[in-house]
């Protein structure tokens, strides 16, 4: 099995390499699954990342979720920990951590049982994923067990298996343009 490190170098080289026509039409795909699932039609609080560097397209849910009436939060990294924060509008964002947009203003979201959206560069089957490297989103869902977790991925970061630790949290589900994998 690979490390996370050579992944993380895959991956980033597999989501250069892809067309952005791709990337557009393979997000929006993933996007209309994800609005379709109950978890997300049950939920009044969306969670979600704002992509970034050929990640899945995020706004596509986003404005779905405003359209419902849901309320929509996303991650503003403070130290080691990440806060989430309502966004009501796109100017509320600046270039935060490493360059990823976040919410220069605004206020904190409360909302234990949102449905969290999750980012990742790599997935199995079996659900497991391997993060960015920063621990961020396995330290927030630590201590905020609730949420549902649905991770979005391009089927091209669904690796057969992926390493895991102790620590590492795994959604729920992960959409990808092709298919929806179930925690087993």
């Amino acid at each position: 099995m690979e490390t996370k490190k050579a992944i993380r170098r895959e991956i980033a080289a597999r989501r250069k390499a892809a067309e952005e026509s791709f990337l557009r039409e393979a997000s929006q795909k993933i996007a209309e699954t994800v609005v379709a699932l109950p978890e997300f039609q049950e939920a009044s609080c969306i969670y979600t990342y704002i992509d970034y560097n050929h990640e899945v397209e995020t706004r596509p849910v986003i404005e779905a979720a405003w359209r419902a009436g849901k309320k929509v939060a996303v991650p503003k990294v403070e130290g080691k920990n990440m806060t989430f924060y309502l966004l009501e509008d796109y100017g509320q964002l600046k270039e935060g951590y490493f360059g990823i947009p976040e919410p220069e203003r605004g206020v904190p979201a409360d909302c234990p049982d949102a449905l969290m959206i999750m980012p990742g560069v790599a997935f199995d089957p079996f659900c497991k994923r391997v993060g960015y490297g920063g621990g961020f989103y396995d330290r927030y869902l630590e201590k905020n067990t609730a949420h549902r977790k649905v991770a979005v991925a391009f089927s091209f970061q669904i690796l057969p298996k992926v390493p895991g630790e102790e620590t590492d949290i795994s959604p729920d589900l992960i959409v990808t343009e092709e298919t929806v994998y179930y925690r087993k």
